[in-house]
């Protein structure tokens, strides 16, 4: 039974909840916290690494440092004076920018700077832009230079031809309408509330120059084929003046494992070369094991015009079968779990810019010290340099293309069509998209696309699924994580607070968990602001956060042995209002002990086929009961008792008619009574139970005892939930066992199903069997 269709957006209740009202413009940023990296921030010498670890040149400058700012009407030209100093490359609502002021769409936001650069007729001087959100006009000494719409992708102008002897004036006219568009926007808001956070506005990442020769590499996209030992080398250049060789080297410690030379024609802009990599090193989490690359451009006397330093990886993700016939993402043609966070790289000093390169990479770290291989960056893309380190320290990425989309007549509840998106907004969107995949798809981390997010924009879901898979088809699709399920891309996800759940593994679609849990903790003296505070559930000591934090991760174990293969645990720190982070906004506190959380998560990297049904359920075939409505006598649950004349009926069960089941036995009375034999030729050391109960109160006994009482309050679905049973081992005996549940229908349109199972190899065992 497939999910189809799904109950109203559990985001909008959760929105409801939190009882934050709209802000007034000038309240926004009256909000303040540090992190101990922001007193490391050097204006004179700040973000100072290379940004482009992928194509790396030596003749490089760094514009970040002090510019001039005005905030303009958007009728108004050119400011003739300016407001102050504004810190590159920050937000101009961080703390760090030293601004903190909103824009609006309706003004304008201007920088200005100088800089001094010589004109060569040999060379050419390149202007980089590594984010600036939204549409970006440059103009260099007066005049325009080209128009740049996209929050997330880095882009470059040839400043050659405006180039003037001595200092040169530069001018960025920013124009960002937030939340007042069709636009990607990730989570900004101009209204912070909840899941929705505060603006952010013009340049955030790098601005750089760059001096290259005539004739240069412009891009590089290295895909690894591990089953042909190839690596595939595409690259662009500017159309070239001359003949040239092109030489490709790919090295181990310097030295060369592999060289390919090819010759270029006059006007060429293109090439690819297939680099051969016997017995290669494969990339893993594990093992992330990287491969030194030379690229060059050589005139016929091997003189070299231009050269670049890269870098790849050799591994492989796809889907295949596991041991079980499941449909499983395989890394290097191995199932391996995804165990990771949701990560939304917002920080409370520089939001969507971190401090200093060592306190981006501080989650990372403390992400894997907690033993997670894996980060879903959500609705947000993050500096190239973030993640040349997920790739040098082997963790998995699912990169969010950062839609967020959300105006009204954008909006896709789970079982409506998709919506009809305005022609320039999908092209804007389709461009900014495919933007994403070239700028980031030679980083050997990142193994899964994700173009949707809980139907926020959602449209032409299958088409775009399908040109994703098309255009980079050494990686995974995940379209859509979570809720709007449109049954296209490589993974049927869903998101499910608390959690854990799962929808069943399909033929050609593995199942992952895109989002669950979501526990809150607000840590005392490292919140962000004096109103309500949220997390799915929210806890009030350390003891019971970590109690439920180990309880539901601890659930996920058996959902690996139905097909999970991956689960992203929400989230990686708190964010403003939100406080379900494994660590307080200010990093100043990690909620539960790294070495504990790593502890469970080596459970989760076992290999879990041994499942094997003890009762089965009823998600994917209707199994029998013996049920009454009728009040039982007293010994109803013993094992000797005879429940002849009760009916034979299949589960589930249901009050009245849910659209969230394909097929169900109703029952009408206020409870309803169920009993199930099951045999056992050993004793099993570990147990769970599986249950689908919507608003049902359900006692469970083995054997004639009680043995727990599970209420579920909703919320769920039709996903069912995972729990350890093992409680009842001590209940169970060699041969004949009885399951007996009491429900009670405490609200309307209540449900029931439940199975029993354990993660060991045991002899199936029949009544004829048992009798003998």
């Amino acid at each position: 039974m497939k999910l189809r269709k799904s109950a109203l957006l559990v985001l909008m209740a959760c929105l409801s909840a939190t009882g934050l009202q709209a802000q007034k413009k000038q309240d926004v940023l009256q909000y303040s916290m540090q992190t101990k990296w922001a007193k490391e921030v050097d204006p004179q010498n700040v973000r100072p690494e290379y940004p482009r670890p992928q194509m790396t040149r030596d003749n490089w400058e760094n514009l970040n440092g002090y510019w001039e700012y005005a905030i303009e009407s958007k009728g108004k030209g050119k400011p003739s004076k300016f407001d102050g100093n504004i810190l590159v490359p920050f937000a101009v609502e961080s703390e760090l920018s030293q601004v903190k002021k909103m824009v609006g769409q309706e003004n304008y936001l201007w920088y200005k700077r100088t800089f001094t650069a010589k004109k060569n007729n040999k060379e050419r001087v390149l202007l980089h832009f590594d984010a600036v959100d939204w549409e970006a006009t440059v103009f260099l000494n007066g005049k325009e230079i080209g128009v740049h719409r996209g929050g997330f992708d880095p882009f470059e102008f040839d400043i050659t031809a405006y180039l003037k002897e001595g200092e040169q004036e530069l001018l960025v006219r920013v124009w960002d309408p937030t939340d007042q568009d069709t636009q990607a926007r990730g989570k900004q808001s101009a209204t912070p509330r909840g899941i929705w956070y505060t603006p952010v506005t013009g340049i955030w990442q790098t601005v750089w120059l760059e001096t290259v020769p005539m004739d240069y590499v412009k891009r590089i996209n290295t895909r690894p084929d591990i089953d042909q030992r190839q690596a595939a080398v595409k690259m662009e250049f500017s159309p070239l003046s001359k003949d040239l060789n092109l030489v490709v080297t790919a090295k181990v410690e310097g030295k060369t494992v592999n060289v390919q030379t090819t010759a270029l024609k006059v006007g060429s802009s293109q090439a690819e070369i297939d680099l051969n990599i016997a017995d290669p090193k494969l990339w893993s989490p594990e093992n992330p094991f990287l491969y030194d690359m030379e690229i060059a451009l050589q005139d016929e006397k091997g003189n070299t015009i231009d050269k670049v330093g890269s870098y790849f990886g050799m591994r492989k993700i796809s889907l295949g079968k596991d041991a079980n016939g499941y449909t499983r993402i395989m890394l290097n043609n191995e199932p391996v779990f995804h165990w990771g966070l949701l990560d939304q790289g917002w920080w409370p000093d520089g939001l969507y810019t971190a401090p200093t390169e060592e306190a981006m990479l501080y989650d990372v770290k403390v992400t894997r010290d907690m033993g997670f291989n894996m980060i879903r960056k959500h609705v947000k893309v993050e500096p190239a340099r973030y993640y040349y380190h997920c790739d040098k320290m082997g963790v998995l990425v699912w990169q969010d293309m950062p839609n967020g989309n959300y105006l009204k007549e954008l909006r896709v509840e789970a079982w409506e069509k998709d919506v009809k998106r305005p022609k320039e907004s999908a092209v804007q969107f389709e461009s900014e998209l495919k933007e994403m995949m070239d700028d980031f798809g030679t980083f050997p981390s990142i193994v899964v696309w994700v173009p949707f997010n809980e139907g926020w924009g959602q449209y032409d879901t299958e088409r775009i699924a399908e040109w994703v898979k098309n255009y980079d088809p050494t990686r995974i699709c995940d379209a859509p994580s979570g809720w709007a399920d449109r049954g296209v891309g490589d993974l049927v996800d869903i998101h499910l607070y608390p959690g854990p759940g799962m929808e069943p593994a399909e033929k050609n679609r593995a199942s992952v968990l895109g989002e669950f849990g979501g526990l809150g903790w607000p840590v005392e003296n490292h919140l962000w602001w004096n109103k309500k505070n949220w997390g799915y559930l929210t806890y009030n000591s350390q003891e019971v956060f970590t109690d439920e934090f180990s309880r539901i991760v601890e659930e996920l174990q058996p959902l690996v042995g139905w097909g999970l293969s991956a689960a992203v645990y929400t989230q990686t720190t708190d964010v403003e209002g939100e406080v379900n982070g494994l660590m307080t906004y200010d990093r100043e506190v990690i909620k539960v002990n790294p070495a504990e959380i790593k502890k469970l998560s080596a459970k989760l990297y076992q290999p879990w086929w041994n499942k094997q049904m003890l009762v089965a359920d009823s998600e994917t075939e209707r199994q029998e009961w013996m049920v009454t409505e009728s009040k039982p006598a007293k010994n109803w649950m013993a094992t000797d008792y005879d429940d002849f004349f009760w009916m034979k009926k299949e589960g589930p069960f249901s009050t009245e008619e849910m659209y969230t089941l394909e097929a169900s036995t109703g029952w009408d009375s206020d409870k309803l009574y169920a009993r199930k034999k099951f045999y056992l030729s050993q004793l099993p050391q570990h147990l769970y139970i599986k249950h689908y109960l919507p608003k049902a109160k359900v006692k469970i006994y083995v054997n004639g005892h009680e043995i727990k009482t599970i209420e579920d309050k909703g919320g769920r679905k039709r996903h069912y939930s995972h729990e350890l049973f093992n409680e009842a081992i001590k209940y169970l005996k060699e041969g004949e066992n009885v399951l007996a549940v009491e429900v009670e229908n405490g609200k309307e349109k209540a449900a029931f199903d439940l199975g029993l199972y354990t993660s060991e190899v045991m002899i199936p065992l029949s009544p004829d069997t048992a009798a003998n």
